[in-house]
């Protein structure tokens, strides 16, 4: 191990090396400093007489022979502390579970450290291994510290806690030592001691701040799923509807957002944001409603939640940097890859990163970066870095696994690198950003990443150069709530400042590049398959232009477009975001829903059904119907009717074509009417159509019979003789009775007189008395 001291140095002699292996079962590997006071006690007794004898005589110890390891499971649940100093005492505590068929007995749970790691690769061949491997596992430090378990049954486990003062471990010069925790013993097949499971982990060391400390960057990103419909309610507020009320849980104290507020609030980070996060949460403060299951909407119960998130978010932010990614978090790499070919997809991102300084500044009350673009997982090429940055961002946050190096500098280079066109790239470690993925639920791997973290941001401080340099760390996009605990208890310990030293996210852009560093963008060919096969697909980039079509072309009737422009504008952001990735179904669903509601939204305006009409005569007027189901009004909009046969029935209008502009009220109907010709006999199909004042067809169209009658001037005579007769009898029939009444009045008879015989024959059947003659 380097850093041993002179005395030890000269001890180890060839009969030393021969004990030592015996001891630790590798003849190369690492010895601890009991071992050594061992063999020096065996070497006065036996290597006083002879010497080869010595070597040749002398029983290993048990980890020399074949060891089972794998049938117990040793797990660490704390290790602290995490970073230890001068005059600490290590405590670890964990549990041990015998997964084997065989009773263990005479078992003891062990720490073994081993010499400083040299490099980061170094780092990374410990976590590959599983097994013990004599040889490479570092020795067992002085049993005194050890766990003494007389039995443990099969499938039985107990629990374990080792207390180690730091200065019984042998830590010499500034590193990450190798630190791992075994459990040794015998079996019923096996009557000897060996190591029957171990579990490995890392122990920094730097008890002192360095001379030259990393400055590093963290980025702590508050990003979500899409919550919010387009669907607001036909109110003055226009309350409006979400998806589900998951995002309550979320903001929830405990939930995932609540915990990256809480926590974040005291860590010296930077804050990515999705203004689409603070749009929505803002919309709950103020009431909202939730769609259910079966359509539809309850009331949203979570207000009180949300007001109380966004007022812990407001203080956490204050004095801290704050990026605002564009609105809703587009997929880049989608746009890249399959959007960039359908008309006005690109033409989304330079209104969604107008939208996202001013969400942020309207809610919380900061002006915030809109100068940085993040493509998924920080895979870039050159088709995403020229995506990324056509809406003015000059700073694309990529990472180390995909911008790699290529040079031979022999460290880590500062995270910034000019790629080209006034862009830079701000390259995020691959380690240290990866770190935290993964199931942290479980305190056993919560301490692993944090010790990994640690060890890797120590192993990057004491690379070789005298430069100071600057790390960025970019986790995953949305961090469960385990996960954002594990990420601030690394990020607490390196607050003590012995290694590395806060940074802003937009001072890491501007710092000086190593000339040394990789600048070319890699190629389309390298960018990795299993990222390209969650992107959107160039399907969901052509609904979305055909919704943004029916949008542009229902804007233009209204009296107040903005009540639909703006949900709906927002909501084609929502269908490019980010977090659809590995959520194809739900995509599909929620660009269908949105369509749908749209195209629903325009059906209220419409034209009535019409019956079949009747035309008799020459001309006539045909009323036609417009009804508007909305809440405001419409205008501009022009109906047009056509008839099918223009020689048969003719409108009145350029080329038989009538028209007319209509203005409807919000709620209500309005009748237009056209006036038509008749030439001829017989039916003729009429078609009333909507169009916008563009000449764009709007809606569906009607279609109604009208039947035509032609009228002759002899037709007319005979219906006019018809008439006059009809009113001469009634003349004639009102005079008679008027003289009937006026006999009655004067007492006369109602009996025929001598002269009126004379107007006929006599007939022996006379009138009977009373009876008149006008009946």
């Amino acid at each position: 191990m380097p850093g041993r001291t002179t005395d030890d140095q000269t001890l180890r002699g060839t009969g030393e090396r021969v004990a030592e292996a015996a001891d630790t079962g590798d003849f190369n590997g690492p010895v601890s400093a009991p071992a050594r006071r061992r063999w020096l006690r065996r070497a006065m007794v036996v290597l006083a007489g002879t010497p080869v004898l010595a070597a040749l005589v002398y029983v290993p110890a048990p980890e020399a022979r074949a060891a089972d390891n794998g049938s117990v499971d040793v797990q660490l649940d704390s290790l602290a502390p995490s970073a230890p100093v001068k005059g600490d005492t290590l405590t670890i505590s964990g549990r041990v579970t015998n997964t084997g068929s065989e009773t263990i007995r005479d078992a003891h749970v062990g720490l073994r450290v081993g010499s400083a790691l040299t490099s980061r690769d170094a780092i990374d061949d410990v976590n590959e291994r599983t097994r013990f491997r004599s040889g490479l596992d570092p020795a067992e430090i002085d049993q005194a510290y050890s766990v003494k378990i007389a039995s443990l049954p099969a499938k039985a486990g107990q629990e374990f806690t080792l207390r180690v003062p730091v200065n019984k471990l042998d830590l010499d010069a500034d590193g990450v030592y190798p630190l791992a925790v075994s459990l040794s013993g015998e079996t019923g097949a096996r009557s000897y001691e060996q190591v029957l499971g171990i579990e490995r982990t890392f122990l920094p060391w730097q008890p002192e701040a360095a001379a030259k400390r990393s400055q590093l960057t963290f980025v702590w990103p508050l990003i979500s799923t899409t919550h919010l419909t387009a669907e607001t309610l036909p109110d003055e507020t226009q309350t409006p509807v979400f998806v589900d009320n998951d995002l309550a849980e979320e903001l929830d104290s405990d939930g995932r957002l609540g915990q990256m507020v809480a926590l974040g609030k005291e860590l010296p980070v930077t804050w990515v944001i999705d203004p689409d996060l603070l749009y929505t949460v803002d919309a709950m403060t103020k009431g909202y409603r939730v769609r259910t299951p079966d359509g539809k909407t309850v009331p949203g119960k979570s207000r009180a939640v949300a007001e109380q998130w966004l007022n812990s978010l407001e203080q956490a932010v204050q004095g801290k940097k704050v990026v605002a990614l564009p609105f809703a978090d587009p997929d880049l790499a989608s746009l890249a890859h399959r959007g960039k070919d359908v008309s006005g997809s690109l033409g989304q991102l330079r209104p969604a990163t107008d939208k996202a300084a001013q969400a942020v500044e309207t809610v919380l009350h900061i002006t915030p970066s809109t100068d940085f673009s993040w493509p998924a997982d920080g895979a870039i090429d050159p088709s995403i870095v020229n995506v990324a940055t056509s809406a003015g961002a000059h700073n694309v946050l990529t990472r180390s696994d995909s911008l790699r190096e290529t040079g031979n500098l022999g460290y880590t280079p500062t995270a910034a690198r000019p790629i080209g066109a006034g862009a830079t790239a701000v390259v995020a470690d691959a380690r240290l950003s990866t770190a935290f993925q993964g199931d942290m639920l479980t305190s056993r791997n919560a301490v692993l990443a944090t010790q990994e973290f640690l060890a890797q941001s120590l192993a990057l401080n004491l690379q070789r150069t005298d430069a100071q340099r600057s790390f960025v760390v970019a986790p995953q996009r949305m961090p469960t709530a385990s996960q954002a605990q594990t990420m601030a208890g690394a990020l607490q310990v390196l607050q003590a400042g012995r290694w590395t030293q806060p940074l802003d996210l937009e001072s890491a852009a501007k710092a000086k590049p190593d000339p040394g560093a990789t600048t070319q963008v890699p190629g389309a060919g390298q960018y990795p398959d299993a990222l390209r096969k969650t992107e959107l697909p160039q399907v969901a980039f052509e609904k979305i232009r055909t919704t943004q079509n029916t949008l542009d072309n229902f804007k233009v009737i209204l009296s107040a477009p903005d009540r639909v422009t703006i949900p709906f504008g927002n909501t084609t952001n929502r269908e490019m975001s980010t977090s659809w990735r590995g959520r194809p179904q739900e995509a599909r669903l929620y660009r269908d829903a949105v369509q749908q509601y749209l195209i629903s939204l325009t059906e209220k305006v419409r034209l009535v059904r019409k019956s079949d009409a009747t035309l008799s005569g020459h001309s006539a007027t045909i009323p036609v119907t417009v009804s508007n189901g909305l809440v405001q009004d419409v205008q501009g909009l022009v109906l047009r009717l056509k008839s099918a046969n223009p020689t048969r029935l003719m409108f009145e209008g350029e080329g038989g074509v009538a028209s007319d502009e209509v203005t409807v009220q919000g709620g209500h109907s309005q009748s237009v009417k056209f006036t038509a010709n008749a030439t001829a006999s017989g039916p003729v199909e009429v078609t009333a159509q909507l169009f916008t004042k563009d000449g764009v067809p709007y809606g569906k169209e009607r279609k109604f019979t009208v039947e035509a009658t032609e009228i002759t001037s002899t037709v007319m005579l005979v219906i006019a003789g018809g008439v006059l007769l009809l009113v001469l009898a009634g003349i004639k029939m009102y005079a008679a009775r008027k003289r009937v009444a006026a006999r009655a009045a004067a007492g006369e008879s109602t009996q025929p007189s001598d002269e009126s015989a004379d107007t006929g024959p006599q007939s022996n059947s006379g009138s009977g008395p009373g009876e008149k003659v006008d009946r």
